[in-house]
């Protein structure tokens, strides 16, 4: 589950969303007017042509659907601080460094989360709702023994995030069934002997369009180029510097307010992994644990909220894409935590 990386001075923004961006540094922008300039009859003929063309596969916009009554975890189950608070936790300033016995409690966390996470991805189908997907991701990890973080992090009402073609990220699961085309990132995190492991990728509901298929596997493709760059030594900042280069190769915008983050015995702490080129201090040491998590965009990578607070939305309705593993820093890399076959 991704952090907010700055405050936004917008209006637009309250609740918990806007609270996790005022702990930050970042003013986010809104998107400019689209100028459409015709050289010719001809090629403004194509232009729009081509315009009707994006739209007519475009999917609908999203719009709240009916969120269910929160779920309960068992009280014999571990949980965070913030479970019966609901309190929005400040950022950890510490980074997350374990020894041979947390080392352990991390790979199991992210094994869990992995493993629930390919569970969920399975029933992603046509007709299928987010809070069907939501309800089996609970299930699943309280009967592992596990607190599934989202919930009540901040008040975040579900067990798991689900964000459907334009959302960024943190869609709250409701009532909506997914469509045919649609494309859908679930992000699992767990909380497992103390220890949080957290992940997350896209899903395919039937068959979907080149463009958004193009877009989930350079967002991808960038997440992996950027764990193969990780080790002990290697400045933070040479995360977003490569990610933000395959963004630019795709020609896709690169989300900014949405952040990785340090992961471990708490939910969010330093590093502040931003995923575009930076200026951050700090390099990765070993036994060391974070999330890499890039955002793309086929559009501009600005962001507007809904009323809940938390579900964040492309502000041109373009689609996006996130994948996000845990990662550990040993003696020569990584070790991704929440791996997948």
């Amino acid at each position: 589950m991704s952090l907010a990386a700055a405050p936004c001075r917008s209006a637009a923004l309250f609740g918990p969303a806007r609270r996790l961006l005022q702990r930050r540094g970042i003013r986010s922008s809104r998107p400019a007017g689209l100028k459409v300039v015709s050289q010719a009859r001809k090629g403004l003929s194509e232009l729009l042509s081509l315009t009707k063309k994006d739209e007519s596969e475009r999917p609908p916009p999203l719009r709240p659907g009916k969120v269910s009554p929160t779920l309960e975890v068992p009280p014999h189950i571990p949980r965070p601080p913030y479970a019966d608070s609901g309190m929005m936790p400040d950022w950890d300033p510490n980074p997350q460094i374990h020894d041979a016995a947390g080392i352990e409690k991390m790979r199991a966390a992210g094994r869990l989360a992995a493993q629930v996470l390919d569970m969920a991805g399975k029933m992603v189908a046509p007709g299928v709702t987010t809070d069907e997907i939501d309800k089996a991701v609970h299930k699943m990890i309280v009967e592992a023994g596990a607190y599934p973080s989202p919930l009540n992090y901040g008040r975040f009402p579900k067990s798991v995030c689900t964000s459907v073609n334009e959302c960024i990220c943190h869609g709250i699961p409701d009532s909506r069934p997914l469509r045919e085309g649609d494309i859908i990132n679930i992000d699992v995190t767990v909380f497992l002997d103390g220890y949080h492991g957290d992940t997350s990728r896209m899903f395919y509901v039937g068959e979907v369009s080149p463009a958004a298929r193009q877009l989930c596997e350079a967002t991808k493709e960038a997440l992996n180029a950027a764990i193969k760059i990780c080790g002990p030594g290697v400045p933070i900042k040479e995360i977003g510097r490569t990610i933000n280069a395959i963004g630019d190769k795709y020609k896709y915008g690169v989300v900014k307010v949405f952040v990785g983050h340090g992961v471990g015995t708490v939910f969010h702490s330093w590093p502040h992994v931003a995923h575009h080129r930076n200026n951050e201090l700090g390099v990765m040491q070993k036994g060391m644990t974070f999330t890499i998590e890039p955002m793309f965009t086929t559009g501009r990578p600005t962001e507007r909220y809904w009323a809940d607070g938390w579900t964040a939305v492309t502000a041109d309705g373009s689609l996006a894409a996130q994948w996000e593993h845990t990662l550990l820093v040993t003696d020569n890399g990584v070790e991704i935590l929440t791996a997948y076959e």
